[in-house]
């Protein structure tokens, strides 16, 4: 039998599975939540919403205690994520809506991780919330490296987990039942679907699966099953009063909700259970030991649509929430897990940043290095090999809304500029190793310290046209 029909043979008696054994680059899945708290896990000490399937990541993998997000909000944050860059440089640096559907798209001109992937043989999916760009823009998912994208391709759009809409690609998908009258088809499930599905369809080859789930995000909103029942009679409950369903909504709205603690629980353990699910899909398809999962979220902790991120401790005792740039704004949750290759019940204190990701991914996948970054592959960190890790000098982040705000972190210092736009920015220092919750701001008694943190703002912030930060210090 010549080596041609050797091949054939062998591809045809293992149903395919020929094509992955041969490739030994690991399948990447990297779940980002959506406004999921740096204390919402029970790894990182929640105690109130049952977490086990996460849990059991983190322990038999690897738990970072000081890695951060993008920024403290969904659309720059994610940018960071994908081109690997912080948000003085990331081309998307706020929430730029477009009408009548979709946020300003990522340029022509930018590189994204999941394109050096799938341009190395990576088959690409994105399953959830993109908010990069509308459908036929040049932010699109299909322009930006995934072979396969459904979900909300809108940010906006995703207030409502009984959308009218999810897009499949470049395909509008329209769900009987739903609308801002009435609730049918839950989408998260739909999208947990295609989630299961892509792993099924791509098992003989490498995969790099991107789950940006819109869970746990406002509204309150999901069916009356099992995770519900969990909590419904669980705690004190206040009804919240919002933009219910009805003559009066809108799509960008919150709706009411009767139990929003028993509703907020129930959307983070029915998140955790999905993340259950695609470990299951991957033990079937015999590709657990030779997949990585990552888990984290896109920003801190949420207060929308009645959301009550202190009865859950929900930022970990860290000061801030979503949109702040404290430690509870930006810091995020972040597991790895690889068998084999992750040494089980470890925790990282690597200093690190969604803009770390992609020269990490390439790497992982012997992909092409990006044409630019802010990032540092962290694989030694996951490996264990410390010796070999790099580190950032500091780290950067940008905030454009409620007057523009800025932070960076060097070492155990922390500098945040209040009020950027209005050209007389207040400043607040602190050290984190003394002060991790940032109650004690020392800007006056270290000018020293507050010059040279400020010069490094100067250095990081890049003006950009598109998402002006006009009065950043100088």
């Amino acid at each position: 039998m010549n080596k041609t029909a050797l091949t054939v043979f062998l591809l045809a008696i293992t149903g395919g599975t020929f094509a992955q054994s041969k490739d030994k680059r690991p399948n990447i899945v990297f779940i980002m939540a959506d406004d999921l708290g740096y204390g919402d896990l029970g790894a990182y000490g929640q105690q109130k919403i049952e977490t086990w399937h996460i849990d059991s990541l983190a322990s038999k993998g690897m738990k970072f205690e000081n890695f951060y997000a993008g920024t403290s909000v969904c659309a720059p944050s994610r940018s960071s994520l994908m081109t690997g860059q912080h948000t003085g440089h990331t081309y998307v640096r706020g929430n730029k809506e477009i009408e009548p559907e979709g946020q300003q798209p990522l340029a022509d001109s930018v590189q994204t991780f999941a394109m050096l992937l799938q341009k190395a043989g990576y088959a690409t999916g994105a399953f959830g919330k993109w908010g990069l760009g509308m459908v036929n823009t040049t932010g699109a998912p299909d322009q930006k490296g995934f072979d396969e994208f459904y979900g909300y391709n809108c940010q906006r759009q995703s207030h409502r987990y009984y959308p009218t809409h999810l897009w499949h690609n470049k395909q509008r998908i329209e769900l009987d039942g739903n609308g801002l009258l009435a609730k049918g088809q839950y989408a998260p499930a739909l999208i947990q679907e295609k989630t299961l599905a892509f792993i099924d369809a791509n098992k003989d080859k490498p995969f790099f699966l991107f789950v940006p789930t819109v869970l746990p995000h406002a509204e309150l909103s999901g069916p009356d099953d099992e995770y519900y029942q969990q909590y419904a009679d669980k705690f004190d409950e206040k009804p919240h009063r919002g933009n219910n369903y009805g003559p009066k909504a809108t799509v960008a709205g919150y709706a009411s909700v009767d139990k929003p603690h028993a509703m907020y629980a129930s959307m983070v353990t029915r998140m955790d259970a999905y993340i259950g699910q695609i470990v299951d899909k991957l033990r079937q398809n015999q590709l657990l030991d030779n997949t990585i999962i990552i888990v984290t979220s896109d920003n801190g902790s949420h207060k929308e649509g009645g959301a009550d991120p202190d009865f859950f401790n929900s930022s970990g005792g860290l000061r801030g929430n979503k949109r702040d740039l404290y430690e509870g704004g930006i810091k995020t949750p972040f597991i790895a897990y690889w068998p084999g290759k992750i040494a089980a019940g470890k925790t990282s204190n690597y200093l690190g940043a969604f803009w770390d990701i992609m020269p990490t991914m390439v790497e992982l996948a012997k992909a092409d290095k990006p044409r630019y970054t802010d990032g540092i592959s962290f694989l030694p960190s996951l490996l264990g090999n410390k010796g070999k890790q790099k580190q950032h000098d500091y780290l950067y982040w940008e905030f454009h809304e409620d007057g523009g705000r800025q932070a960076l972190r060097k070492g155990d210092w922390k500098l945040i500029l209040q009020k950027v736009m209005s050209g007389n920015p207040t400043v607040e220092l602190y050290n984190l190793k003394q002060d991790p919750k940032e109650q004690n701001d020392v800007a006056n008694g270290n000018p020293k310290k507050v010059y040279e943190l400020r010069r490094l703002i100067e250095k990081a912030h890049v003006e950009s046209a598109i998402f002006p930060l006009t009065n950043a210090v100088k």
